[in-house]
């Protein structure tokens, strides 16, 4: 079956937050939004064809999770990684970061220092500073249009006793990298030596583009499984965030047992009925989809940068190897990030999401979602052009 990517869609009777929350977040309705990080396509018919038949049945108690819901995420993660993750290992919990909430609070010490590598997700921060724990940066480094990490400074943190736990982004949002085997491998090696443990949020693994490869960090040796808490989730790939499912794999017994009660205690243990049913056949049948989806981000990540080439010389593209979220470079204009913001919603009439709040690091950059018809980025990419052009 062939997908179409290019349908137009109207999602203003969607209840979606991306579409009618702009005016609570950025002080204007009219704006074209490329902010939240969900998709304009429709999802995966196959999907879709799932939660029919559960409307069908027209009963929406709670439901009962079978074995086959865990077996098909561990299925695919063999399946695509060669990663034969234990379904005994895995909780389902209703999204990565409340996963990374539960972890960072009852498991890191009240004293302990949790790293996180910004730019980065915001929630990351927030969230480890809701649960008052000690927030610690190790700065990506951006070098002619890439990221890599400063791994002096990742190990000089890591040789603070009291620095436990590292969160790790991968594929990261928002700069786009997919960071390497090696790359992965000497970030375990310095955790290893340092009793630091590692908390992977792979949300967006199944969104990397061809030349790149992802690797489960959890997949390295079993020594880096062992002090490794993984969260992964079909719901960035399929365009179904709003069925709020997520797994997490805890490789220890203890910590699997501590986690699910904590579940029970927040009674959160259960999927609804329609995630139930949408996540196992978005890992049984949504392989097609998957992968004629990235083909077509690979072209709206092309055009993206094409035009910024022939027409925005001044703002430049990180070029993503993973994710559909950009990472733009406006430090050419001399703007701090709310001016930026400022001049973009004003003069292109476009909702971007501010580079600062990935943290500092981010000022002057802004991430934009491409995960759109390719009517809708052009007409995102002409609003970011008038806007440059109205700053000269």
């Amino acid at each position: 079956m062939k997908y179409d990517f290019d349908k137009k869609v109207d999602r203003s009777n969607n209840h979606s937050a991306k579409w009618n929350e702009i005016e609570k977040n950025f002080g204007v309705q009219e704006l074209l939004p490329m902010w939240v990080a969900d998709m304009d396509f429709e999802t995966a018919p196959e999907i879709v064809d799932a939660m029919k038949d559960k409307v069908d049945q027209r009963i929406f108690g709670y439901v009962s999770r079978p074995t086959s819901y865990y077996e098909s995420a561990s299925s695919w993660t063999s399946r695509r990684y060669g990663y034969a993750i234990d379904p005994d290992t895995l909780l389902h919990s209703p999204g990565v970061i409340p996963s990374i909430s539960i972890v960072t609070r009852i498991f890191a010490g009240e004293n302990d220092k949790i790293m996180i590598q910004p730019p980065v997700y915001s929630p990351f921060a927030t969230t480890v500073k809701r649960n008052g724990r000690t927030l610690v940066a190790n700065s990506l480094v951006e070098k002619e249009g890439r990221y890599e990490i400063d791994f002096a400074d990742f190990e000089l943190k890591a040789k603070d006793p009291e620095l436990k736990w590292f969160i790790l982004c991968n594929p990261h949002n928002p700069v786009g990298r997919v960071w390497t085997r090696q790359e992965l491998e000497r970030m375990a090696k310095i955790c290893l030596e340092n009793g630091v443990r590692v908390i992977a949020d792979e949300i967006w693994r199944d969104l990397v583009y061809k030349g790149h490869k992802y690797t489960p960090f959890a997949s390295l040796s079993k020594e880096v499984e062992d002090i490794t808490i993984s969260s992964f989730s079909a719901t960035k790939t399929f365009n179904i965030a709003g069925l709020q499912a997520s797994f997490i794999a805890l490789p220890r017994r203890e910590e699997f047992e501590r986690f699910d009660r904590e579940l029970g205690v927040l009674d959160i243990r259960r999927n609804n009925p329609f995630s139930l049913v949408g996540i196992e056949a978005a890992f049984r049948k949504g392989e097609k989809w998957l992968d004629q989806l990235l083909d077509y981000l690979k072209g709206n990540a092309d055009y993206v940068d094409e035009f910024l080439k022939n027409n925005v010389p001044q703002v430049k593209l990180v070029r993503p190897e993973g994710t559909y979220v950009t990472w733009l470079d406006f430090r050419e204009l001399g703007f701090d990030s709310t001016e930026l913001a400022e001049l973009l919603i004003r003069e292109g009439k476009v909702a971007l999401s501010a580079g600062a709040g990935f943290g500092e690091e981010g000022n002057g950059f802004a991430r934009m979602n491409i995960a759109c018809p390719r009517y809708m980025l052009e007409d995102g990419m002409d609003r970011i052009k008038r806007a440059v052009e109205a700053a000269k």
